[in-house]
């Protein structure tokens, strides 16, 4: 698939730390994405999905829109925000369930934090009120879309940089504490991103590093050591093989 060919070319960018390209990368998978979110026989992305799959759309938009900070592409990265949230408020009009236009919502702010557009407190301030409003039977089941998971995946990515590539945030850090009381269960999304997503984004940018997305990992590979930090831990992710901990390409011993 199209979009999955320019996100593997975003990680290698990634890698090479070349953010420009990366952004751009991002970009074209964001499109070709949202153009045919599984491919040329796949859902109409104007129509409802249950399962979201334009969601990974979004996702490589908001990732693009962190790449051209990162790169210090400052108004690119604000194209990439404003073209990402205006996607998301597009679908919000025609989709039907109420708890997938309060995860569009969330998006909103996640693309108001990524491309520094101010006003995400009040963005994410509506989506939890949306998921309170919508309180699912199912939380959980909503929760493992691909919609949901696309929304998890950029807060995600950002995070492993400062801290060494491991997951620092982890699914109870965006979720409530009771999934049978499902508004505040999904609701602690949009509370948890308002509080720790800006800090996560001007981390990166003012160490100017961003992380390529986790994938397989193993730790003390017998294989690969990390020509930059020396590292033996690996992660497999977009048909690359990287340094866990920097995200550079690893070597073979």
């Amino acid at each position: 698939m199209r979009a999955e060919h320019h996100r593997d070319t975003a990680i290698e960018a990634l890698a090479d730390r070349d953010y420009r390209a990366a952004g751009d990368a991002y970009t074209r998978a964001g499109r070709a994405a949202l153009a045919d979110p599984r491919g040329a026989d796949g859902p109409d992305p104007f129509a409802p999905d249950e399962k979201g799959w334009v969601g990974r759309g979004l996702q490589y938009l908001c990732v693009a829109a962190v790449a051209y900070r990162v790169a210090g592409l400052d108004s690119r990265a604000t194209y990439r925000a404003v073209e990402g949230a205006a996607a998301a408020r597009d679908l919000r009009t025609v989709w039907a369930e109420p708890v997938q236009r309060a995860c569009l919502t969330e998006f909103v702010g996640d693309f108001h934090v990524a491309g520094g557009l101010g006003g995400a407190s009040d963005v994410y301030a509506d989506a939890a009120e949306r998921y309170e409003a919508a309180a699912p039977d199912d939380p959980m089941t909503w929760a493992t879309t691909p919609l949901f998971e696309a929304a998890n995946t950029v807060i995600q990515q950002v995070a492993r940089g400062p801290a060494n590539g491991e997951i620092a945030v982890q699914w109870d850090d965006l979720h409530g504490a009771d999934p049978n009381d499902p508004g505040p269960y999904l609701a602690h999304r949009a509370t948890y991103k308002a509080r720790r997503f800006s800090s996560l984004v001007a981390t990166v940018v003012d160490e100017g590093s961003l992380a390529a997305p986790r994938g397989t990992t193993e730790y003390d590979n017998a294989t690969y050591r990390c020509p930059s930090c020396e590292s033996t831990d690996v992660n497999w992710t977009g048909g690359s093989v990287l340094c866990l901990r920097c995200s550079a390409r690893v070597a073979e011993r």
